[in-house]
């Protein structure tokens, strides 16, 4: 069934306008057909990838990845290996060109020379001008044309806080260029005026995400503070020079932020009677039409007019694939319809309110042009009071025919080096092959009925088309993605047996403020006592310890009871005489129990991970992640016996044979402080679940969390004896319960050497022992991240920070060694080492935060040593100031540093970084499996032979190709290594809960005197 907009009073003349420009555009030949004509090679590679998807892809990797390489072999060599896949299918003359043995040969140099060309050459289509003096060319060229123009700087994904100064300069320098120049240019009276009107001859377009390398909606007082100054800087400019800023929509995390950053600068004084500004709406956001109607209610309340840029979005793949891995509503339409009807929509809201909104309708879409032209004619529109805007190299002849109209054509304009515009030439790419491009089914000459027709929205499950994205610098085209229907709660992921649960989106401000009141909630409970729970009742201890905050030691966060040895003992008495009755408990049952755990875990979020911030000094969205991990232990856990609980059938006629599990017997839970809340509940909803009963010892400095985990637990339904919290006196209790003969299981979380010495403890059988121990050991790494020569460095400078330097090193997964190729080496140190000094240290209470304490005052002693080792055996390339009120230790960058180096060799658990330079990848594999660990370890490449060397030799229990190290999700990235990296299955993985289960197996004979029993028989 499908569902086609109700006809409105504008659709005639809107039909009778887009067959007009249709017929327009079609007066000259399009490129596509110059690939019957001409036959140049930046035209063959787009004919060719349109007839072959898996040409496309590899063409369009190899593209991203070419501005990296540094040689002609180099590039010879990717050619081969992107478009050798066998997923391509390739023309015989590129087959021929590929056909070279030796990316060093005379025709592999050619091969890499005729591509470089090509892609260049295609490059140039879409980017305005490498420099200002080629924009200025394409300038000149457009107002000949009687188009008017806006400039984007390409690129301005800023990692440091120097690039953002450095953006904010780039634009000022530009104003001042382009209002020079300007002042040579003849006056263009179609779109230099209008209405009696001058108009500014410039504009520029901005992103206020190029103006705070941290922006970041969590910090939403901060990033506004950062951006507001820059904002006013470049306002005041502007007005200097009689230039216009038009602000860029981004992704869509950004969004309120930005509108609300906008309304408050624009709302002060200095700047309210402004109407040289614009803003954008993307209209395949499923709140565009709200926003659409607030902002013009504002502007109304504001009382100038202000200018919106109409696009139809930009970040459409990126936004659909981060909402599935979230697990957060679509944002997006996922049907192109969907689009294109709220694209008309919110353009006839703008269009009637143009008293207060100068609309600028941003499409290559005929019809969409065609529709805003109606409107505007129909409601006799002053000129002043909408334009139509095109892509550079995307719309030129719809741009020229409504020009010839007489309409104001603004054409967006981006600038500057090839490296930093790869991501935008490969959005246009896409647009211009996708199947369902208007573009595209245009220049086919696809029936002008069909083209023009109004938007058709199919139902969910339909198998509708997917609304694609256009430029990410200003999202004025429209793709559609080939990607199979979505609807908003549907997955682009394999489905998992358990329904994961979703972080909090801090881009919210309702989940802001509910964070903020937790943190309230929780320091008003600063101070209380936690005890022991022996056999379900809370049982007093002779010594009591303080734990506190690190972001400030003088907070007392709790005070925590520790059990005496005897009293470990009554509590392993009794986990003895509840055993028998936890295993005959049905596996639903006990499943039923953990779920009800997880879902307790989620109204309790916010609170649990303030607990998580103030106890061990964890950043706010890192804490919220863990309580999400938390919470997937209990349900996946959950599903995971409930499949394991069926069994196995291998009958056979006349026998039947049966595989079942039962569980081992008690098991000793020993939790770390660094996950306090997750791999606590990991560990012993597994034991739980499986049958076992369970003791918990966890970490001292984190107890008071163990603690909040105790009362989940017990209002969840766990019996008394089943479940104990045991936090112990020293190491005393925690022997004790490992080398118990009635001990069947230990499941630990911790340092090498502890575990290490729990393994060989475990090993001894003690006098009554009738069984061997099973250890599960995690006991940490010494992870490495490889960066080659064709890495993108935006995306490894990133990662290596965010792998690095979160929750302050102290993650069992963070990069501590970074090895880098000679090739890249300088350059990507200079930008790690501006990146760091960009990040905010502080109380992880604090919104901006991104590196807070270490968790006490020994570890800080210990990582300050490693700091004055690392001094004797390498440079300090950077080495961040931090606060004397708590655990701080300096974020610190290690470069020229040894393979065997001490730092590069021994588990620091610290913000401490060694970076290793290599000559070759092959070399790279070997430091990175020169330690005795075998935890996590990274690569950023864009090779695929690298990419399958590191799958295949890369010694690591997870390994990430290109993305951060850590944050291992449940199910999806089940986590745990070998080495000295631990003994055990990986956490959150489909044979975890064998360790915690004996398997036995069951052979009945039933013949009877000759005959069996026959399955079905009546």
């Amino acid at each position: 069934m499908v569902l086609q907009a109700q006809p409105s009073t504008y659709e005639p003349k809107t039909q009778e306008i887009a067959k007009q420009l249709l017929a327009a555009t079609r007066e000259n030949r399009s490129f596509f057909a110059s690939i019957r004509e001409q036959m140049r090679w930046d035209d063959k590679l787009l004919a060719w990838a349109m007839s072959n998807p898996g040409l496309r892809v590899q063409l369009f990797r190899f593209i991203d990845c070419l501005p990296a390489l540094r040689s002609k072999p180099e590039i010879a060599r990717h050619l081969q290996e992107y478009l050798g896949d066998e997923s391509v299918e390739l023309p015989t003359a590129l087959k021929g060109m590929l056909n070279f043995a030796n990316p060093d040969s005379m025709p592999g140099q050619v091969a890499a020379t005729t591509v470089s060309t090509a892609v260049e050459t295609l490059a140039h289509k879409y980017i305005a001008g490498e420099n200002i003096q080629q924009t200025l060319k394409t300038i000149e060229r457009l107002r000949k044309e009687k188009m008017a123009f806006t400039i984007d700087i390409l690129g301005e994904a800023v990692i440091t806080e120097a690039e953002a100064q450095s953006y904010l300069e780039r634009y000022l320098d530009l104003m001042a260029q382009l209002a020079a120049a300007s002042k040579n240019w003849k006056p263009v009276a179609q779109i230099d005026e209008a209405d009696g009107e001058a108009l500014p001859q410039v504009q520029v377009s901005v992103k206020l995400t190029a103006f705070y390398s941290q922006f970041d909606p969590l910090d939403a007082a901060g990033s506004t503070a950062r951006v507001s100054d820059r904002i006013r800087t470049v306002l005041r400019k502007a007005k200097e020079l009689g230039v216009s800023i038009h602000f860029d929509m981004e992704q869509y995390a950004y969004k309120d932020l930005i509108f609300s950053i906008l309304k408050q600068v624009l709302q002060e004084e200095e700047f309210r009677s402004r109407t040289d500004v614009g803003v954008t709406i993307q209209a395949y956001l499923r709140d565009s039409e709200r926003d659409a109607q607030d902002l013009i209610a504002w502007v109304k309340q504001r009382g100038y007019p202000l200018t919106v840029r109409l696009v139809k979005g930009a970040y459409w793949d990126q936004e659909t694939i981060k909402a599935e891995q979230k697990h957060w509503q679509q944002p997006v339409f996922n049907d192109k319809a969907a689009t294109d009807l709220n694209f008309e929509k919110i353009t006839q809201l703008l269009l009637e309110n143009h008293e207060y909104i100068y609309s600028a309708i941003g499409s290559h879409n005929v019809r969409s042009q065609a529709h805003a032209i109606a409107i505007a004619e129909t409601l006799k529109i002053p000129r002043r009071r909408f334009e139509m805007q095109v892509l550079y190299g995307m719309g030129d002849k719809l741009a020229k025919a409504l020009s010839d109209r007489g309409y104001r054509v603004r054409v967006y304009c981006p600038y500057g080096e090839l490296l930093p515009g790869m991501a935008y030439l490969i959005r246009r790419l896409l647009e211009n092959t996708a199947n369902s491009s208007f573009l595209r089914q245009n220049l086919e000459e696809r029936p002008i009925e069909e083209l023009i027709a109004p938007p058709i929205l199919r139902e969910q499950g339909a198998g509708s088309r997917e609304q694609g994205v256009g430029s990410r610098e200003s999202g004025v085209g429209s793709r559609e993605s080939e990607r199979r229907s979505l609807s908003p709660h549907s997955s682009l992921l394999t489905p998992h047996p358990f329904n994961p649960a979703a972080d909090t989106d801090y881009a919210v401000v309702e989940a802001r403020e509910q964070s903020q009141q937790a943190f309230q909630q929780v320091r008003q409970l600063f101070g209380k006592t936690y005890l022991p729970l022996v056999n379900g009742e809370y049982v007093s201890t002779s010594e009591i310890i303080d734990s506190v905050n690190p972001s400030n030691f003088s907070e007392v966060v709790g005070k925590v009871g520790l059990l005496s040895v005897e009293q470990a003992e009554q509590a392993m008495q009794a986990a003895k005489a509840a055993f028998p009755g936890w295993k005959n408990t049905p596996a639903k049952q006990r499943a039923s129990i953990l779920r009800k755990a997880g879902d307790l875990m989620e109204l309790r979020r916010a609170e649990l991970s303030a607990w998580i911030v103030l106890e061990v000094g964890k950043p706010v969205k890192e804490a919220d992640s863990e309580v999400s991990e938390a919470i997937d232990f209990c349900r996946y856990y959950a599903a995971e016996m409930e499949r394991l609980d069926a069994g196995y059938n291998y009958d056979v006629a006349g026998e039947t044979n049966r595989y079942l599990y039962q569980p081992r017997g008690i098991a000793v839970v020993i939790s770390p402080w660094n996950f306090p809340l997750a791999i606590a509940t990991g560990m012993t909803v597994a034991a739980l679940v499986a049958g076992n009963c369970t003791l918990l010892k966890p970490a001292e400095t984190s107890s008071v969390i163990a603690a909040k985990l105790t009362e989940i637990l017990v209002e969840a339904g766990f019996p008394k004896g089943v479940y104990q919290f045991v936090p112990g006196k020293g190491s005393k209790v925690g022997a004790h319960l490992v080398n118990h003969p009635d001990t069947h299981l230990i499941a630990f979380t911790g340092s090498r050497e502890v575990g290490c010495r729990i393994y060989a403890e475990a090993a001894k059988v003690q006098p009554g022992q009738k069984h061997l121990k099973r250890v599960i050991a995690e006991m940490g790494g010494k992870n490495g991240m490889i960066v080659d020569e064709s890495a993108d460095l935006d995306q490894a400078v990133v990662g290596v920070v965010q792998s690095a330097f979160g929750y302050s090193g102290q993650k069992c997964s963070a990069a501590s060694r970074v090895i880098v190729l000679d090739s890249v080496y300088d350059t990507f140190i200079h930008r790690l080492v501006e990146a760091t000094r960009s990040l905010n240290i502080g109380a992880t209470e604090l919104p901006s935060t991104q590196v807070g304490p270490v968790i006490d005052g020994n570890a800080q002693a210990r990582i300050r040593e490693y700091i004055e080792q690392g001094r004797q055996e390498a440079k300090v390339a950077v080495e961040i100031p931090a606060s004397d009120n708590g655990y701080f230790v300096n974020p610190t960058i290690f470069t020229e540093v040894p393979p065997t180096a001490t730092i590069a060799q021994e588990e620091i658990f610290g913000p401490v970084v060694a970076v290793i330079r290599v000559k070759d990848f092959e070399e790279a594999i070997a430091v990175a499996n020169g330690t005795d660990y075998a935890l996590t370890g990274g690569l950023y490449s864009r090779t695929p032979s690298h990419i399958q060397m590191a799958q295949e030799q890369f010694e690591v229990g997870n390994l990430y190709i290109n993305r951060t190290i850590t944050g291992a999700i449940v199910a999806r990235q089940p986590f745990g290594g070998f080495k000295m990296s631990g003994v055990g299955s990986k956490a959150g993985g489909p044979d975890y809960l064998l360790q915690f289960l004996e398997p036995r197996a069951i052979t009945e004979n039933v013949q009877r005197q000759g005959f069996a029993p026959i399955e079905g028989a009546e």
